[in-house]
């Protein structure tokens, strides 16, 4: 699997109100939905040019239904089609599909007491992305509210155990995501159960992650090609990019994992409070690589806390908006956000 982020411009929020702003208008008319910078454009282009020659070839891309996601990855899809389309192409594999938007992989925003900005209705993506699926739903989106750090792994972890369940169904041997920083982030730490690790998230990086194999007896997996029973689903690699990208590549690999955790078991912090999805078995193989960009690393982002909108006094939540005038703050009423920033640290998040 393949995961990716983008190189955009920013917006702004007054943390009292929750109004968005942004000094560039988006295509979709949204605040938080810019479109890629122009350097962010040439990144898509090399990315485009590079996925092209990933083994196994992609066969289905998923995407956040944000605009900057879209647009990361469309370069690639329709090279990819007009390639699968000649005679003389020397792309294997069926037409790819088209992308699959998919709001369980979308902006992560912290909690809050307002409502954060949605994004765009699939009929106003349509007219910007005529590669889009119109007939993909998902059944998983994060709450408008916001989310905490572990509520944001958990629907990491159910979004992914959805993605390649259904990778599975369709015998689909490597999937592309374009996602988020944040999102990036959490994925790795489910996919490969270490919940503290900073994987890596740069514009347009490239992660890949690749499924243990099975320990089912009687069940194999070799040479892409698996043992169909309902216990065993495909092994799967995804690779991570900002902007972000992963690839899913349905194999299964010989390699130890320090972290043995197998995805068809429920990891034991899916077991915390009703909670699901997957935690576990995956190894990563490449984290959030940019050697094919021209630039190399840009603007890496880590979590630098929960980056919520409401603080705790000890006597309870009160909105984080700034201090009351009896406090003698000075707290700006309007904060930048390069994404989002942490209204406590001030980073900018991708």
């Amino acid at each position: 699997m393949l995961i990716l982020i983008q190189f955009r411009s920013s917006w702004n929020v007054d943390p009292s109100t929750g109004t968005y702003t942004a000094a560039i208008r988006s295509p979709t008319g949204l605040p938080t939905d810019p479109s890629l910078t122009s350097h962010g454009v040439q990144q898509s282009n090399e990315l485009a040019a590079h996925l092209l020659n990933v083994e196994p070839a992609i066969e289905q891309v998923y995407s956040s239904p944000y605009y900057r996601c879209m647009q990361t990855i469309q370069p690639f899809v329709r090279n990819l089609r007009r390639l699968q389309t000649q005679p003389s192409g020397n792309v294997s594999g069926e037409t790819i599909s088209k992308i699959r938007v998919e709001p369980a992989v979308s902006e992560w925003y912290g909690l809050a007491q307002f409502e954060h900005p949605s994004s765009a209705p699939l009929n106003d993506l349509q007219d910007h992305f005529p590669e889009l699926d119109a007939t993909y739903a998902s059944t998983l989106a994060p709450s408008r509210r916001g989310e905490s750090l572990p509520q944001l792994h958990d629907r990491a972890a159910q979004a992914i155990d959805a993605i390649i369940k259904r990778s599975d169904e369709e015998c689909h041997k490597a999937v592309l995501i374009s996602t988020h920083a944040a999102v990036v982030i959490a994925l790795g730490r489910v996919l490969t159960g270490r919940m503290e690790h900073d994987f890596g998230a740069f514009t347009c990086g490239l992660s890949k992650y690749r499924r243990q194999k099975p320990r089912v007896a009687g069940a194999s997996i070799m040479g892409g090609e698996a043992a169909e029973t309902s216990a065993v689903p495909l092994a799967a690699s995804i690779r991570k990019q900002i902007g972000d990208t992963a690839l899913l590549d349905i194999e299964s690999v010989g390699k130890v994992d320090p972290y043995p955790l197998d995805s068809r078991l429920p990891h034991p912090r899916s077991l915390e409070g009703g909670k699901t999805g997957l935690y576990g078995g995956w190894t990563c193989e490449l984290d959030s690589d940019c050697s094919f960009l021209r630039g190399g690393e840009e603007r890496g982002w880590k979590f630098s806390g929960d980056e919520s909108f409401i603080e705790t006094d000890g006597s309870g939540p009160w909105p984080n908006a700034g201090p009351s005038s009896d406090t003698g703050g000075n707290r700006p009423e309007t904060e930048a956000h390069d994404s989002h920033i942490n209204p406590k640290a001030g980073n900018s998040k991708l």
